[in-house]
């Protein structure tokens, strides 16, 4: 997190425990569903897969922060591009030759779908993930564009706030009727849009700007709700009202009723957050189908993935993530600082 203030601090603990959650839903009932376990899940990490939704709605936050202290949209896409793809691409890696190793077999894809996945362009070409949950990282790339492109091309908050307001209703009349789509929009509106998830990144960047800037204008208050009732419609309950729930968490987090997340444990976890994102789904998916091989039982199984995934998250993010993004602030800190050359001379 950009500023260190222990509100802030405690939006980075709560990255750690829905990526926690994430975890544990794919580990326990989502891999029950797909392969089976020798226990009953507990229906309650059902919820976990929600924790992507949390991430959506800190990445507003956080990405509108970036954005108000970047001059330029180039150097916001590199700062972008340093923090996602040097971890990323150490993360297709691992999970590539793991599962190759380990298995499941039907998680496996080509060297060469593992190569498109390196440029987060491979779901609009039709090419599978290396691991599921990159599905994600699709859509945060893709928002990253779009924001960049009103930010810097909009440049006022206005007409700014115009544009979202748009986006917003859109992702109502794309929920709504979903399957009603035409074919020739369907892919600018489910994909390129993301109607399902784009008021999470919407809300988020209007909650930083109340955060920021104090009490909001009538308008952007009326988006915001208007931004969060759209979970109402796009989930099922209760899914919907855990979505909700989120909400209200990343609320009280930033207004600070909930510094004491903000402890050394939970703190390391959120700086795991992205990493653990990376390698956590399918190279568990191969520790857990191998320790029923080997005649552990289930719930060994599920430790001995996660702590795989957070050995292997602390590895990306010491000895790749941490490095890449400090070479790059000391770039950018080089390239900003550097005095501007004198004026040529013109002779007389």
């Amino acid at each position: 997190m950009a500023e260190s203030s222990p509100r802030l601090s405690a939006l980075d603990a709560l990255r750690g425990i829905a990526a926690l959650g994430v975890v544990l839903f794919h580990y326990i009932p989502y891999y029950d569903d797909l392969y089976g376990h020798s226990f009953s899940p507990w229906s309650g990490l059902d919820f976990g897969r929600y924790g992507v939704h949390l991430f959506f709605i800190l990445s507003g936050f956080v990405i509108f922060m970036t954005l108000e202290r970047t001059r330029t949209a180039g150097w916001f896409g590199l700062a972008r591009a340093f923090r996602l793809l040097p971890a990323l691409w150490a993360g297709i890696a691992l999970t590539f030759i793991a599962v190759h190793l380990l298995g499941p077999a039907d998680r496996a894809v080509s060297l060469g779908s593992a190569l498109m996945n390196t440029t987060l362009l491979h779901e609009y070409l039709e090419f599978p993930h290396v691991d599921g949950a990159y599905w994600s990282l699709v859509i945060e790339a893709t928002f990253y564009c779009w924001i960049a492109l009103l930010f810097y091309g909009l440049k006022e908050w206005r007409h700014i706030r115009l544009a979202l307001w748009a986006w917003v209703l859109i992702s109502y009349a794309g929920v709504l009727w979903w399957t009603a789509i035409p074919d020739n929009l369907d892919f600018l509106v489910k994909d390129l849009l993301f109607v399902k998830y784009a008021p999470l990144f919407v809300s988020g960047m209007l909650i930083y700007r109340w955060h920021r800037h104090g009490r909001p204008a009538r308008g952007d208050l009326l988006l915001l709700a208007l931004a969060i009732g759209h979970a109402v419609v796009a989930y099922k309950t209760p899914f919907n009202v855990f979505v909700l729930g989120c909400y209200g968490i990343f609320a009280l987090a930033v207004a600070g009723y909930l510094n004491a997340l903000a402890n050394r444990p939970l703190l390391w976890l959120g700086s795991l957050s992205y990493a653990l994102y990376l390698v956590h789904q399918n190279i568990g998916y191969g520790v857990i189908g191998w320790s029923y091989t080997t005649g552990l039982p289930g719930w060994a199984g599920v430790t001995l993935a996660l702590a795989t995934a957070l050995a292997l998250a602390a590895l990306i993010h010491y000895g790749i993530e941490k490095p890449a993004l400090a070479w790059f602030r000391s770039l950018r800190n080089r390239a900003l600082t550097r005095p501007a050359p004198l004026p040529a001379r013109t002779l007389p």
